[in-house]
């Protein structure tokens, strides 16, 4: 919300795609009323997304003349790829390709037609080189615009300087990481948790799930300076709820903010309440 609050401040912009940007009930009023301005100073925008969106949140950005392209069932790319095409070169198939993957939604009807065009195991270590290095380089935005400068040139990870080196490197990181969450992890009936001190949240939550024996893994760092733990929740195939609906709801209830996927979102919530998240997304899982 702080980088869309700083976009309205921009008299020369006329157009804006927002992509992926998952709303959640803390957000969504803010953002409508930030999309409000923007149509009021002539600003065409596009908003393309795969998370879960209230009905009411597309309908009131529609009436706004807000371009909503919303499907739950692809990768954001995918879509983006998809709107797009006519004027994108046969090398965007490739990217598209590589999101979906790392999205896991490679076997949904658009993204497994962009699979085929690729020698699947060509497609899967690309994307995942790709996804170590924008992870890698998260705080690093200058490094990520020129991922997007190389991709748009149509190179291939491989041709990229030093990513398939960096990529190693998180590898190493990642493999300490199985040792410290066998140690670490707890266990409740619905889910496997961890608090993680010396790492991202996100690249240890698939351990603690599959370790755990659980349908469910919890990962949470603390962001000392804001008070807060960042949240990533990951389930399996067997879980039978959409974990990114509860936990936008459950994390709003606690002053806190989240959402995303079925199977993998995430959330910011407050130090104190950290324990009841954990807690309450347990019973909400059957």
């Amino acid at each position: 919300m702080e980088a869309l609050q700083q976009v309205i401040k921009d008299e020369k912009l006329k157009s804006l795609y927002i992509c992926d940007l998952g709303l959640s009930k803390k957000t969504q009023d803010e953002f409508i009323d930030i999309m409000k301005t923007l149509r009021k100073n002539k600003v065409s925008i596009t908003y393309i997304d795969h998370h879960d969106i209230d009905p009411n949140v597309v309908k009131s950005l529609q009436k706004l003349k807000v371009k909503v392209i919303h499907d739950i069932n692809e990768c954001t790319t995918v879509q983006v790829y998809n709107a797009f095409k006519s004027k994108l070169n046969e090398h965007a198939t490739f990217v598209a390709t590589c999101a979906a993957i790392t999205d896991y939604m490679e076997d949904r009807p658009l993204g497994s037609k962009l699979l085929q065009m690729y020698d699947r195991q060509f497609a899967l270590i690309s994307a995942t080189v790709l996804t170590y290095n924008i992870v890698g380089h998260q705080k690093e935005p200058d490094y990520l615009l020129y991922l997007v400068e190389e991709l748009a040139e149509s190179k291939f990870p491989h041709d990229i300087p030093n990513t398939f080196e960096f990529a190693q490197i998180q590898v190493e990181k990642l493999s300490q990481m199985i040792a410290k969450v066998k140690a670490g992890m707890k266990t409740m009936k619905n889910l496997g948790y961890m608090e993680i001190t010396d790492a991202g949240a996100s690249g240890a939550v698939n351990f603690v799930m599959g370790l755990s024996g659980k349908d469910v893994g919890v990962a949470y760092k603390e962001r000392v300076d804001h008070g807060i733990y960042a949240v990533s929740v990951r389930g399996s195939k067997n879980c039978k709820v959409h974990l990114g609906k509860i936990v936008n709801i459950l994390a709003t209830d606690l002053g806190g903010s989240g959402g995303g996927h079925n199977r993998a979102c995430g959330a910011v919530i407050p130090k104190p309440k950290i324990k009841k998240f954990i807690t309450e997304l347990n019973k909400k899982i059957k």
